[in-house]
């Protein structure tokens, strides 16, 4: 591996820590204001929404300049996010500039990791990235339960002291060590160098932008291998994230924890992700990663076992597991579906249609779930249709797969190393 791909690492680390605390920090800021619960999904809403809207525009983006910078502009986006929120500016607003950055951010990265390695490292590739991410996000909601426990609003005294114009909360503190974070992952950012991958001159028209985009869409669901690969990560997206609110939401009114000890328990899950993630990187090849199908329906019939739970200790194995299946079911698929991407297209048009796709399924999902948030319906109801909807979307997806391979439109990826276009 590239001494680049580590420093890609380390910045994802550090921006993925930063952005998990941040939407800890943010709950808190709308608890604190008294909001309504329905508001909470439309926190995640409001951060995904870019990655929805500027789809057609992110990948030739990412491909017109060296990735290296691009990433550095959409670290700095999320500095300008969290120096709103201290300035009292409403948190889906700030949340949604941070989520424009992490839109501009996600094609250059994953785009630039393609460039520099061969088809043949990206499972392994993609095993390191899901493991730091993973990692980032376990230390991240833990660092954004520190962030708002009683113990921050001690260090705002001197900055109250001081004449800053920041906004009357007690998370002020938190908000600032978010800042820090985000400014450093910035400044290491200007160190990644160039991939040295160049790409055609393509305009940017937003009609011929989004008529391409389209076209690319298309080429890439009309593919056997890219419809299989975006229809498993596209679901996995949507119910990961809205999973992440479920188990904060279930961990308040089940467990009777605290906001600050839900997001413990929630990082907890990322525990077994991590272990899942090293797994298939060490174990699984790009061949075989449809053959993990059958564990996407299982993790669909492990959901409703949480009503089952009544304790931490068994709820925080039970998320362990959970992660787990999580982790070894989507880095091959995810690597199988860069590789397919970068095939067809290039890196970063290619990312920005998996980044399309895969945070459209979390608009709509955690919309329906804010619906219900609103409509006030009962948690176990909620648990059990996640479950159902899981399960039989993994069935369809799974049957209709098999359907291909009987039919010889199916063909397995090689893994000698594919060229640049």
């Amino acid at each position: 591996m590239p001494l680049t791909f580590f420093v890609v690492l380390t910045v994802q680390f550090i921006s993925t820590l930063a952005d998990n605390a941040l939407l800890i920090v943010v709950i808190a800021r709308v608890i604190e204001l008294s909001a309504d619960a329905w508001v909470i999904p439309v926190l995640k809403l409001s951060f995904t929404l870019f990655y929805v809207v500027l789809a057609p525009l992110v990948g030739p983006l990412a491909d017109a300049f060296p990735k290296g910078r691009v990433m550095v502009w959409a670290n700095f986006l999320k500095v300008c996010a969290v120096a709103l929120l201290l300035i009292g500016i409403d948190p889906a607003l700030a949340l949604a500039c941070a989520g424009l950055g992490a839109a501009i951010y996600a094609p250059a990265k994953y785009g630039l990791v393609t460039e520099l390695l061969p088809a043949q490292d990206l499972v392994k590739a993609n095993g390191y990235l899901e493991g730091i991410t993973v990692s980032a996000v376990l230390l991240g909601t833990a660092l954004g339960g520190i962030l708002i426990s009683t113990v921050m609003p001690v260090l705002d005294v001197p900055i109250r002291m001081a004449s800053w114009h920041v906004t009357s909360t007690t998370l002020v503190a938190g908000m600032l060590c978010l800042l820090m974070l985000y400014a450093t992952a910035t400044l290491m950012n200007l160190g990644i160098k160039d991939s040295g991958a160049r790409y055609a001159a393509q305009g940017i028209h937003p009609v011929r932008l989004t008529r391409r985009f389209i076209h690319e869409n298309r080429l890439l669901w009309r593919d056997p291998m890219g419809w299989l690969s975006m229809s498993v990560t596209t679901l996995l997206w949507g119910v990961g994230a809205t999973l992440q609110l479920i188990v904060l939401r279930w961990a308040i009114e089940s467990l009777g924890l605290e906001l600050n000890q839900a997001a413990y328990l929630q990082g907890i899950t990322a525990v077994g992700v991590i272990i899942g993630a090293i797994l298939a990187s060490r174990y699984v090849s790009l061949m075989a990663a449809p053959k993990l199908l059958p564990l996407g329906l299982m993790l669909g019939l492990m959901v409703p076992f949480m009503l089952a739970v009544d304790s931490a200790f068994w709820a925080a194995a039970l998320l362990i597991l959970v992660g787990g299946l999580a982790g070894y079911f989507v880095v091959p698929m995810n690597a199988l579906l860069q590789y397919r991407g970068c095939t067809l297209l290039t890196a970063g048009r290619s990312i920005a249609v998996q980044g399309f796709n895969e945070n459209a399924g979390m608009l709509l999902m955690l919309a329906l779930y804010a619906l219900a948030t609103a409509a006030q319906t009962p948690l176990h109801i909620l648990i059990w249709c996640f479950a159902l909807l899981v399960s039989l979307t993994m069935a369809v997806i799974l049957q209709a797969q098999r359907k291909l391979v009987r039919n010889g439109q199916f063909d397995l990826p090689c893994t000698a190393a594919h060229q640049l276009p």
